[in-house]
């Protein structure tokens, strides 16, 4: 694929996302980035780990930034902690080029993907039954579900 056309579409999905799917995004880039900067210190290339672990703790630092203390402290207070406790192990990473201490953020950040994609499929339901709540739709006739048949 084209380049542009890549940075295009990128631009485009960032663009007309939801908060909720640009933290997706942000869960996603950071676990990409912690794979692939793990796969660099497995061959001993410490320039390119130490660039990609730098962009997960950008992405990190973002997440942590974007905590709404004023709207739930205890949670934010949890997820500031884990988003830290990550934080700090990618600098034992980089520093010290270990991967377990990679590992070890990298399983925060997929256990707060999981947490996530749980959570948005959670609301997505919620809203559907909503929707479905608020729609006048007859209720199913004897002829309707005479007409209705599953072929084997």
């Amino acid at each position: 694929m084209n380049s542009h056309v890549a940075t295009n579409y990128l631009r485009t999905k960032v663009l007309t996302a939801t908060p909720e799917q640009l933290q997706m995004m942000l869960y996603d880039g950071a676990i990409r980035f912690c794979e692939q900067a793990r796969a660099a210190l497995n061959e001993n290339n410490w320039e390119q780990s130490y660039s990609l672990i730098s962009r997960v703790q950008k992405i990190i630092t973002e997440m942590n930034c974007s905590l709404h203390h004023d709207v739930h402290p205890d949670l934010c207070g949890k997820l500031a902690a884990l988003y830290n406790y990550a934080y700090r192990k990618l600098i034992e990473a980089n520093i010290d080029h270990k991967i377990e201490a990679l590992d070890d953020a990298l399983t925060v950040l997929r256990y707060q993907r999981d947490t996530w994609a749980m959570l948005l499929d959670q609301m997505g339901k919620q809203k559907a039954a909503n929707i479905a709540s608020k729609l006048d739709l007859p209720a199913p006739s004897k002829r309707m579900e005479a007409s209705i048949s599953i072929q084997g």
